[in-house]
């Protein structure tokens, strides 16, 4: 995994056809790939000529969607990010097929029959590998399209904290006493923001609609708890050269669907704890004011991609102060924990039964270190970098855990947040797994004595001997002393 999040950076910039992508691209005078949603450019005929560059190369419908976009982008009013205009650029983009040629398609009744049934058999295998019953109520089997439908809520939860900091922050560029008198600019600047945040989250979301094979590729849990689903489309893309069978890919995959699904369903205060700490680790972010007033003020409106290509090339650092790097280091490691946990449950159950599970395993950990689908699509957006070791500690964390307590005494380590390993037990494994385990038994027995004591008469003769005023206090002693 590439030095970004659970899988987040920004898609290659690839024209949709290959060569004959180039070519229209060159034709339409855009030659700004997917950064240049609207068609405009400096390039191509009349480049000299602000009105040409900007009209000359479009035909009438290029040139009535175009208007059609930038008045949705100055005429938005919703929150730091248009969510409406990201849905319908993800299904754009996902109409036009993946760098291959392969175009989405709908999935038809034997896929989703074999989807199905690879997932039970999946639940079933991994009754034997960890204490957690089944969390899949239901297994769908999901084209691209309605894999981003269903996954767009759970990235607005992800986007809009660190999208309310740039929306505030091209307010605030602005001098103060110029603030006042500026307020449908400031209006007009956020709505540009909404709508380039929009656009590009759609891009992304789009690229990424054409290679992830399930609903939990990322280690977040993106749909509704209980829902294990796949993508047969592109689960066929990625086992089409590995030489392996495509049911026993299709198997392997369910595998790990249904055991982040078991993961998120019994674990109630794990989606929580995973998105509050993407969300702590936000607000430390950072804008660089200096690069988006450098881009504001060189605005030219013939060009409204400015802004976003801004947007691409990285406005936000993390803060270099403590609590920050605490956010961080809880945010890789609860991500970490989690695939880790996945990854040493899944080899367990897939290991005695496929003879391929090694290659598959490894296969799945190469693509996250090359820059997979979980790898390179937000990292600019959100300014968030996870150290991919993480993933490969856990993993020999939770099978050493394994050997030493059994499958019952490591899942149960996941029945309380201040129960996991932190990231220092991932640089120590062997000193976690073979510390000495908190009686909890003992506690709640402690607890327990301590409420009946604030309910009953317990220790109250102690009490009374530190009062010298209470006659009777002095007769009960029984000294006979008067």
């Amino acid at each position: 995994m590439s030095d970004t999040p659970f899988g987040f950076g920004l898609p290659p910039e690839e024209p949709d056809d290959g060569d004959e992508g180039k070519k229209k691209d060159q034709q339409s005078g855009g030659g700004q790939g997917p950064a240049n949603p609207f068609g405009f450019g400096a390039g191509g005929p009349g480049a000299d000529n602000p009105l040409a560059a900007m009209f000359g190369s479009l035909n009438p419908t290029d040139l009535g969607a175009a208007f059609q976009q930038l008045g949705q982008m100055l005429s938005y009013e919703g929150g730091p990010v248009n969510w409406d205009m990201a849905k319908q650029i993800a299904r754009q983009t996902v109409s036009q097929g993946t760098a291959d040629g392969v175009k989405d398609a709908s999935v038809g009744p034997a896929e989703r029959t074999a989807v199905q049934e690879a997932v039970r058999l999946a639940d079933l295998w991994l009754d034997d590998a960890t204490s957690l019953p089944s969390g899949a109520g239901s297994a769908v089997a999901w084209s691209r399209a309605e894999w981003v439908e269903a996954t767009l809520p759970a990235w607005k939860e992800l986007v809009d904290p660190v999208a309310e900091r740039v929306g505030g922050a091209m307010g605030d560029i602005l001098p103060e006493e110029m603030q006042a008198m500026a307020g449908p600019l400031i209006g007009m600047m956020r709505s540009m923001g909404g709508a380039m945040f929009g656009t590009q989250i759609g891009q992304a979301v789009g690229v990424l609609a054409g290679e992830v094979v399930g609903s939990t590729d990322i280690g977040l849990p993106l749909t509704p708890t209980g829902k294990a689903a796949l993508l047969p489309l592109n689960i066929e893309a990625f086992g089409k050269d590995l030489g392996v069978s495509k049911d026993e890919v299709r198997l392997y995959l369910a595998l790990r669907e249904a055991a982040h699904q078991r993961l998120f369903a019994h674990v109630p205060w794990l989606r929580a704890h995973l998105f509050g700490a993407v969300e702590g680790y936000a607000r430390g972010i950072k804008v660089d004011t200096a690069k988006l007033e450098d881009v504001v003020g060189q605005f030219d409106p013939q060009n409204p991609e400015e802004l976003q290509q801004a947007l691409q090339q990285g406005m936000f650092q993390p803060e270099d102060t403590p609590a920050q790097k605490a956010a961080l280091a809880r945010l890789e490691t609860a991500l970490a924990l989690v695939e880790g946990w996945v990854d040493a449950v899944v080899h367990t159950a897939a290991k005695p039964r496929l003879t391929s599970a090694d290659a598959l395993r490894e296969t799945l950990r190469r693509r996250r270190a090359s820059g997979g689908p979980a790898e390179q699509t937000f990292a600019t957006l959100i300014g968030l970098e996870l150290r991919p070791r993480r993933l490969r500690d856990a993993s020999r964390l939770w099978a050493s855990l394994t050997d030493a307590r059994g499958v019952d005494g490591r899942d149960a380590l996941w029945s309380h947040p201040d129960m996991l390993p932190t990231a220092s037990d991932l640089d120590d494994p062997d000193g976690f797994v073979h510390r000495e385990q908190i009686d909890f038994s003992e506690l709640d027995k402690m607890l327990g004595e301590a409420a009946d004591g604030r309910s009953g008469s317990t220790g109250k003769p102690d009490l009374k001997k530190d009062e010298p005023d209470d006659p009777e206090g002095d007769d009960s002693k029984g000294d006979g002393t008067a």
